[in-house]
């Protein structure tokens, strides 16, 4: 194997992952005879290289350094492989997680990982383990090689404990974050084949994946069998708000005021079904029902969610007091939606930050009321969270049609351009990393 000094891909690898990446990324062949002096070959190590494989040929540079947040991904479909390589060989417009990635790349990376896993076995001695084996999985399924997949566990379960329960319920999860559900579950009924029993773990990741992508019937068999009495996994709190967040927000997304009543209806259904078998609703489970209420517009029932929190002594969080500032904000009654935020900070509840000052802002400076936003500007500077410039740029807009010119103070200005630029910077830190000058020419090498 063809090693050279260039500079580290990774400051946090040791210097023998970081040259195995540079000459998978070079394309070079791995050394068959490597010379008894090499570092030894670890766990760690072997999990870092296949770690990193997905991130330097299977993202495309639109990918590197956005939000990792679930809350923030867009609504997946469920989707088919079939046709979205007939699209790419006859240069059909393909849409979706597969439109910006170079199907060259994923095919390189694949064939890397696998020569990689027997390379450190054959070559080293090196014996693969729980750890390892499922991380080689996750690669197969991130390039979206399922046949592959399906031949390498078969092979490594023949081999002993290496697949588990926790790695199918891993795997599980990667599928369903692929947007093949379909897979996820027949992953998730071949458990036994690998000799592997479903936990309540592995249940609520494929009722998750399920509610991803709106499929709510075949979520509720599986949760109706939990609920079956001495069944051996029954539901936890987690499995019961899987299902609440999901209809909250698959309902908004439809944009049908029907479907949005309907799934509201079975949303609070099944939090009055989760309360009724004597489970304890957690802060989460509130903030998905009542976030759902307020952007429905259903205020009554989210105060009534509220009030019920501090019956049980759950104690309410930013998440929830931000869903009922959005509400009034976009109402226009502004005077509770600051009451709002006081009362957070007077009770502790929450550290107020930016995503509870920016409504408040935006409503401000909607209804004319330039300086009161402003004052909320500095409140939130003041408290060391850095606007959006979209937010700061409307303040200084509202001031300027006001008449009121000079009123920030220079310093404050320059805190929150300084940050802005660090935010921007901190961003682009890694936007680059696939499209370095040379990179193309390196892989086709």
């Amino acid at each position: 194997m063809l090693l050279n000094h260039a500079k580290p891909l990774n400051h946090n690898h040791t210097p023998l992952v970081n040259q195995v990446l540079t000459a998978m990324l070079k394309n070079q062949p791995f050394d068959p005879n490597p010379s008894p002096s090499t570092q030894p070959w670890t766990t760690d190590s072997v999990s870092q290289v296949l770690t990193s494989i997905p991130r330097f040929f299977f993202h495309s540079p639109r990918s590197v350094g956005r939000q990792p947040g679930f809350r923030h991904r867009a609504p997946l479909n469920q989707r088919n492989l079939r046709q979205e390589t007939y699209k790419f060989h006859n240069d059909i417009l393909l849409l979706g997680p597969a439109a910006h990635r170079d199907l060259n790349k994923v095919n390189l990376g694949v064939e890397k990982a696998l020569d990689f896993y027997y390379w450190v076995e054959n070559q080293f001695g090196f014996h693969h383990n729980e750890r390892t084996c499922r991380e080689m999985a996750i690669v197969l399924a991130r390039a979206n090689r399922l046949k592959a997949l399906w031949d390498f566990l078969k092979d490594m379960s023949r081999r002993g404990p290496l697949v588990t329960t926790q790695s199918i319920t891993c795997l599980m999860k990667c599928l369903g974050e692929e947007g093949l559900v379909n897979e996820a579950l027949a992953a998730f009924y071949r458990m036994k084949q690998f000799h592997c029993k479903p936990d309540v773990y592995a249940y609520n990741t494929i009722i998750y994946a399920l509610c991803r992508v709106g499929n709510f019937k075949k979520a509720r068999f599986l949760l109706e069998q939990m609920e079956l009495p001495g069944f051996r996994c029954p539901p936890d709190v987690f499995t019961y708000t899987i299902l609440i967040s999901s209809y909250c927000r698959y309902g908004l997304e439809t944009g049908c005021r029907k479907a949005t009543r309907r799934r509201l209806w079975e949303a609070n259904h099944m939090f009055r079904n989760m309360v009724f078998r004597g489970f304890v609703p957690d802060v989460v489970t509130y903030n998905a029902l009542i976030n759902g209420c307020c952007k429905t517009y259903r205020i009554e029932r989210a105060l009534e969610l509220f009030e019920d929190m501090k019956k049980r002594d759950c104690t309410p969080n930013r998440v929830t007091y931000d869903s009922f500032i959005r509400y009034y904000a976009a109402v226009n009654e502004i005077l509770k939606a600051v009451d709002m935020l006081r009362r957070m900070q007077n009770m502790n509840h929450g550290i107020a930050t930016s995503s509870s000052y920016t409504p408040i802002i935006h409503a401000l400076c909607e209804a004319g009321r330039a300086t009161e936003a402003r004052d909320f500007l500095v409140e939130l500077v003041d408290g060391g969270s850095i606007p959006r410039e979209y937010t700061y740029n409307l303040v200084c807009n509202a001031l300027s049609s006001a008449g009121e010119v000079n009123v920030l103070d220079d310093g404050l200005q320059k805190r929150i351009e300084d940050g802005m630029q660090r935010r921007y910077k901190h961003i682009m830190k890694v936007k680059p990393i696939m499209t370095r000058k040379g990179y193309d020419n390196m892989v086709k090498s």
